[in-house]
């Protein structure tokens, strides 16, 4: 198990899978490296597959000045470092996607692309945004949390497949099993990183993404809306968008295929130009 210690202190826990291409997948609010498993299975063969536990997730210790986005930015900016990556594909899903845009600046140099998946600027509604939760809806998870996290956490994996998505009994047993293998935060870490969600905003970020980025979502996703996936289509100079049908805030789980195929294209395209 390799791990990465920050300047701070902090160590943060990786898994490196591969050759070519990096890949540095960023795990969302209360999950671990362990949600990428079909992608560490289904793209390892032709990249290099990286995949971390966030400050205070999974086994990577928990950060002396609390969970916050510019300070995961900065440890994920100190591991590239580390690893000398080059050329590489920043890849976050929910809370990594805010975390991959935080980031962006800090790794511009290290970067041909980035992938941003069931996407959002801003995951909170505001009187000039209107494609995220609201305060009713974050002021509830929050309750929920200090009730119960794993109770809450049962609940949040419930909105994450759209009616149907699993009902193909083999994959949703894998799935399952897949998820089960993610470990609980303490639940400061927990409630501190979905504050973290609530306050940020970087619309003002899009417009300075001036590489390739590729935007993934489903299309009855609940927890970030496709609204705000076409939101950072619309904003980001050189970005495309590919929907799931069907699909909720998870697509690389339950589309994997043709998930790691989209994944794999772009990669290769951008990989030719740089």
């Amino acid at each position: 198990m390799p791990w990465y210690t920050s300047a701070s202190g902090s160590r943060l826990w990786y898994e490196d899978h591969g050759i070519g291409t990096p890949v540095v997948f960023i795990h969302g609010w209360c999950m671990s490296s362990a949600v990428w498993e079909l992608q560490r299975e289904g793209l390892s063969d032709s990249c290099r597959v990286i995949v971390l536990n966030l400050p205070g997730h999974g086994t990577s210790s928990v950060p002396a000045g609390g969970f916050s986005i510019k300070g995961c930015a900065a440890d994920i900016a100190g591991l590239f470092e580390a690893l000398g990556l080059q050329n590489a594909l920043l890849a976050g899903w929910s809370l990594g996607s805010l975390i991959a845009l935080e980031t962006f600046p800090l790794l511009r140099a290290r970067l041909s692309g980035m992938v941003l998946i069931a996407g959002t600027p801003r995951f909170t509604q505001s009187g000039d945004y209107r494609y995220g939760l609201s305060q009713i809806e974050t002021e509830g998870m929050a309750r929920k949390v200090q009730r119960s996290l794993r109770r809450a956490l049962e609940g949040f994996t419930g909105l994450m497949f759209a009616p149907g998505e699993l009902d193909e009994p083999q994959q949703a047993v894998r799935i399952q099993n897949l998820l089960s293998n993610v470990s609980l935060p303490l639940t400061t870490i927990a409630l501190q990183a979905l504050q973290a969600l609530v306050e940020a905003d970087l619309r003002d970020q899009l417009a300075l993404i001036d590489l390739p980025t590729l935007i993934m979502n489903g299309d009855c996703d609940v927890i970030c809306l496709p609204q705000a996936s076409e939101f950072l289509a619309k904003r980001i100079p050189l970005a495309r968008q590919v929907l799931f049908t069907g699909c909720g805030h998870a697509p690389f789980l339950t589309q994997s295929c043709y998930f790691n195929a989209c994944l794999e294209e772009f990669r290769s395209e951008v990989s030719v130009v740089h």
